[in-house]
């Protein structure tokens, strides 16, 4: 073979390689889970309700974790449980340990270096009030009344929000390892305020426990969505497809119905 055909070989044979390469690095993770046959879920474990682990079983439940096990059915693969910490979430990403993290708030810091999903979920803060007195405090304005008590942790964002929020009414900061709801089943005081995912988990806790208000109806909101790699197009508008179409399905209300125990 003449020496420039076999450059000309040579740099082909590189060409197909460079090739290769930048298509196997440009894949998407849309493409790759569908390939692998496995959703690869990033999560803590530690968030109730959202993501709880059993360490007897190694099995995992939650709010985030029955959506995460729909996606995986809705795209015909199993799923896949990484254990991740909430420090190294971005790095899980960025690393490309799991293809999606089970979710979380958005926020600027963390957007800077992962996509999030369309938000499926608002956390904020509301009103938490023993059951006999609920039909006494149907709304936040019931709250906002002098002669009402409103308990919660010293020091806390809802000791701020608190006064803000109720100026008529008493605002009661208790200190550690007082809190706010333990107050209202000690009769202290007929309101807390926390956010709405501790509202669920205290209210399935504690019976006697109610929820004042509607989810619609929450102050301080701020959303929760799904982190996956930023560079990946495809598989954000994939995901952000399914968030909408189970949004419209009423999905996620029913996960909040069942989790949070919002109306």
């Amino acid at each position: 073979m003449k020496p420039f055909r076999i450059l000309a070989a040579a740099l082909a044979l590189a060409g197909l390689t460079f090739v290769q390469g930048a298509q196997a690095q440009t894949k998407s993770h849309l493409q790759t889970v569908l390939e692998r046959g496995t959703l690869r879920v990033g999560t803590t474990g530690d968030f109730n309700p959202m993501s709880i682990k059993d360490p007897a079983t190694n099995t995992y439940k939650g709010f985030d974790i029955e959506a995460m096990e729909q996606l995986a059915k809705d795209m015909g693969v199993k799923v896949e449980w990484v254990p991740a910490e909430w420090a190294t979430l971005v790095a899980g990403i960025t690393s490309d340990r799991f293809d999606i993290f089970s979710g979380a708030s958005l926020n600027i810091a963390r957007a800077k270096i992962v996509a999030f999903s369309s938000p499926y979920l608002e956390a904020g803060t509301m009103p938490l009030v023993q059951k006999k007195d609920a039909a006494k405090f149907k709304t936040w304005a019931d709250i906002n009344k002098k002669g009402v008590t409103v308990a919660v942790l010293l020091g806390t964002v809802f000791e701020e929000q608190a006064k803000q929020i109720f100026p008529n009414a008493t605002v009661k900061a208790v200190e550690k390892p007082a809190n706010g709801y333990q107050e209202v089943l000690a009769g202290r005081a007929q309101v807390t305020i926390t956010s709405n995912i501790e509202a669920g988990t205290l209210a399935k806790t504690y019976p006697q426990l109610s929820i004042v208000g509607t989810s619609k109806e929450m102050r301080n909101k701020r959303p929760f969505a799904f982190p996956v790699a930023q560079n990946d197009p495809v598989w954000v508008n994939f995901v952000n497809n399914w968030v909408a179409l189970k949004t419209s399905e009423g999905f996620f209300d029913q996960l909040e119905a069942k989790w949070l125990g919002s109306k």
